[in-house]
């Protein structure tokens, strides 16, 4: 299988989505690249204008076609420098279509030992009923979950984000293979008639596209939740069958017996994944919902704790208001069942951001990754902490390794940037936020993740400009304010970045403002008496983002302080290493100025 393609100095890594240029990546924007992409896989032939419109925007979808061809068609032109006039890459066939033209190279991907990957594709609803969406995406969910753990060793599962870029995709198999770089696509549709539902579920190798194993599931659909936990059941039989040799394990699968209560998970997952203050909070909604319908629900524990652990991440919400809220519910995700990969990761969550007690944490996301080598989430925490704690060689292999699994999912993508800036690789961090923002450039936390590295290598203009922007996406969210008046202190702006801390602290009377962001602009000034003032009472809130004071470089100036040593420890976090500057071990701190 082909894992990347080469042409005129140019590298295309379609399981990524990256464009590069020798060290840099292109900006380029998803419909633009799906272009590409399609023009490369027919390289030298002809590609009508319909069936462009058709593979980008599916058919029966009303929109300006001749425009939107044509603004796709010169953004792939602006990112590879190509002249209309004169093309080297993407030729025009007036009023007919494009060629793509220049000689590509197939450079293929090396053997992967003793892991086959599968991609679960979203059920097709072919009921004709948009109510049945909701169906069909929830048996999507439960079968890539299901199927993640089932033989972690052996079967590596795509996550849910990446797959679902593929609803209602009209791409052959072997170009969505390509793409997410599996070996297998697991392909079903769900159609409804009455009282009966028909799901239909095939197996496809990639490498010739052939269809290794079908099967037809008739059932009643008046058992909503029996329906769905049978056929997961059942598709994961049949696929570990096939790719591993051997009968599956017997394990329970049943996450609930209250048709109420699944549902109710179901729609707390659906708002948790837009990962905003508004919809975390009705995540939790649902998720306390589906406790009150079954006490005995261990996922939608770990639900509620995952919802409860980020707001403050997100939002500058009180730690305090959160923390015990969610360590409660983890500790019970546990207690009922510690099998479960996701009640692992929940704890982990917990212990990593809130409890700061990052060896259990450690033990526990470790666990999860076992328990399923196909947690996105696990592998990103479990990455995180390890930069954290100065591992950042291993960190960054958690986050490929997630990363391989979404390739499509701009939040890996962005942390994989903080961790790479963490490492002081402040290129391939730049990169790194780049491609989030080429995912979804209005993910804020990818604007901050762009920022720092821009600031580290003297595009201060550039970084700012970056926080505005991640402020007004993030809805007023005080981290970009103070990644801003840190930027603006450390390149002479001293009276910009003073009104700015003056005004998050003026703020911070009225409503919360996380002290450790006060605490950073304070640093880019080298005002150390406010900066370890404000740090003190961040660790009183247990402010979360105190958890970057082991290993983001913006604090390099302060660790050979004892005060900042002992800050450290006072935190619990100190431990975790051999003092306070183990973090960056074989690494010169520079001095304060």
């Amino acid at each position: 299988m082909a894992r990347r393609v080469q042409f005129g100095g140019f590298e295309l890594d379609p399981g990524a989505y990256e464009l590069r240029r020798g060290a840099r990546a292109i900006k380029i924007e998803r419909l633009a690249m799906e272009l590409l992409l399609l023009l490369i896989s027919r390289r030298g032939d002809l590609v009508p204008r319909e069936e462009i419109v058709e593979k980008l925007w599916g058919k029966g979808v009303f929109l300006d076609a001749e425009h939107g061809v044509n603004t796709a068609v010169r953004k792939i032109r602006q990112a590879l420098g190509d002249n209309p006039r004169r093309p080297r890459f993407v030729q025009t066939a007036p009023s007919k279509g494009y060629r793509f033209i220049a000689e590509v190279k197939e450079v293929l991907e090396p053997e992967r030992p003793g892991r086959t990957m599968l991609a679960v594709l979203p059920f097709l609803n072919l009921s004709g009923n948009p109510a049945d969406e909701y169906f069909s995406d929830g048996l999507t969910e439960e079968t890539i979950s299901h199927l993640g753990a089932v033989s972690p060793e052996h079967l590596g599962v795509i996550a849910r984000t990446s797959c679902m870029a593929y609803k209602r995709s009209t791409k052959p198999a072997r170009q969505i293979g390509r793409e997410l770089r599996v070996d297998y696509l697991l392909e079903s549709s769900v159609r409804r008639q009455g009282e009966m539902v028909r799901i239909t579920a095939q197996l496809i190798r990639v490498a010739d596209e052939s269809h290794i194993w079908a099967h037809n599931y008739d059932r009643n659909s008046q058992n909503f939740l029996g329906v769905q936990q049978e056929l997961a059941l059942e598709i994961c039989k049949q696929i570990e069958v096939r790719l591993s040799g051997r009968p599956l394990a017997k394990r329970t699968l049943t996450p609930t017996t209250s048709a109420a209560a699944y549902d109710l998970y179901l729609r707390g997952r659906y708002f948790w994944n837009q990962l905003s203050p508004p919809n975390l909070r009705r995540a939790i909604e649902m998720f306390q919902g589906a406790v009150e319908e079954d006490k005995n629900f261990a996922v939608a524990y770990a639900g509620m704790a995952d919802a409860y652990a980020y707001l403050p991440l997100i939002s500058d919400v009180r730690p305090r208001d959160c923390w015990e809220k969610a360590k409660a519910a983890a500790e019970q995700a546990v207690l009922l069942n510690a099998e479960l990969s996701e009640s692992n990761t929940s704890l982990g969550i917990v212990n990593f951001w809130l409890d700061w007690a990052w060896t259990e944490g450690e033990a526990v996301l470790r666990r999860a990754v076992q328990l399923d080598g196909s947690n996105t989430t696990a592998h990103r925490l479990l990455g995180h902490l390890l930069s954290q704690t100065g591992r950042h060689d291993e960190a960054i292999a958690q986050m490929e390794t997630g990363r391989r699994l979404d390739p499509f999912s701009p939040v890996l993508q962005a942390i994989s940037a903080q961790l790479l800036f963490q490492a002081r690789r402040y290129e391939e961090a730049r990169e790194r936020a780049q491609a989030a923002l080429t995912l979804d450039g209005n993910l804020w936390v990818a604007h901050i993740m762009l920022a720092q590295p821009l600031e580290r290598m003297g595009e201060s203009e550039t970084a700012i400009q970056q926080c505005e922007r991640a402020f007004q996406l993030s809805g007023g969210n005080s981290h970009p304010l103070a990644v801003k008046g840190y930027t603006l202190a450390t390149t002479g702006r001293r009276e910009e970045a003073l009104k700015l801390v003056h005004l998050m602290e003026v703020n911070s009377r009225e409503s919360f403002v996380p002290a450790y962001n006060i605490a950073l602009v304070h640093a880019g000034l080298s005002d150390d008496s406010a900066c370890f003032e404000w740090l003190a009472r961040a660790l009183d809130e247990r402010d979360v983002h105190v958890v970057f004071l082991t290993a983001d470089p913006k604090w390099d100036p302060y660790r050979s302080d004892p005060r900042f040593e002992g800050l450290l420890k006072r935190a619990g976090i100190g431990r975790n290493f051999e003092g306070a500057s183990g973090v960056l071990a074989g690494q010169s701190t520079p001095a304060r100025t």
